[in-house]
């Protein structure tokens, strides 16, 4: 039996970076045979942020009122990362990016058929531990060959327009189903917003498992 699933996600929220962290531990408890397709869909936190992003300070501050405050989240945020095992280096981030060019690789992949969820966690990895600005060029392009796209088919779409409409499209998409928030997972017919624990999340990929329908190749 098998289970689609689909995240709405964006790169710069630690939230989801945790979220993907607990949906792979969710599958890994699953029991051998059940096979889950997972699907990424766009969300922008900032959609009015300029191609190259700003700088982080600068943007924290605008959104939060004070440096220490932001600084304060940025604590937590670290504290719980690191109990689902992840490493997350503020210090590190210098920008905050457009993430636009990066959902556009995600389109890339899915369409070329390779590993969608390798493709986010070097992105997740790239900009909250290592720190990498994911509105460089530069940097997209390492991060996708990393994940397996020929640096042919990323300077093409990174240097024009295709799948643009796509990821625009996605947007409004997750506007019209009135997600304001993410990660939201939808698990079948179930849905879960936020970075939900691991044993919720397997218990919707169960459900979804013993009352769906084989997951379309």
């Amino acid at each position: 039996m098998g289970v689609l699933v689909s995240i709405t996600s964006d790169f710069i929220c630690p939230w989801c970076f945790v979220g993907e962290r607990r949906l792979a531990g969710a599958i890994a408890r699953l029991p051998r045979g059940v096979d889950v397709r997972v699907e990424w869909r766009p969300f922008e936190l900032n959609p009015t942020m300029p191609p190259h992003g700003m700088e982080r300070r600068a943007y924290r501050i605008a959104k939060f009122g004070d440096w220490e405050r932001a600084r304060a989240m940025d604590a937590r945020v670290t504290a719980v990362a690191a109990q689902d095992g992840l490493h997350v280096d503020f210090d590190r981030i210098t920008r905050t990016p457009s993430t636009f060019q990066a959902h556009r690789l995600m389109w890339l992949v899915a369409r070329e058929g390779l590993d969608a969820g390798r493709l986010a966690r070097g992105l997740f990895a790239g900009y909250f531990t290592q720190g990498r600005d994911l509105s460089d060029p530069v940097v997209l392009r390492d991060i996708a060959a990393e994940a397996g796209l020929a640096p042919t088919h990323v300077a093409e779409l990174l240097t024009g327009g295709e799948g643009a409409d796509a990821v625009r499209a996605m947007h409004m998409q997750a506007a019209r189903e009135e997600i304001d928030g993410v990660p939201f997972f939808r698990i079948g017919a179930a849905t879960l917003a936020g970075a939900q624990p691991v044993e919720v999340i397997e218990a919707a990929l169960r459900h979804a498992a013993a009352t769906g329908r084989p997951v379309a190749a």
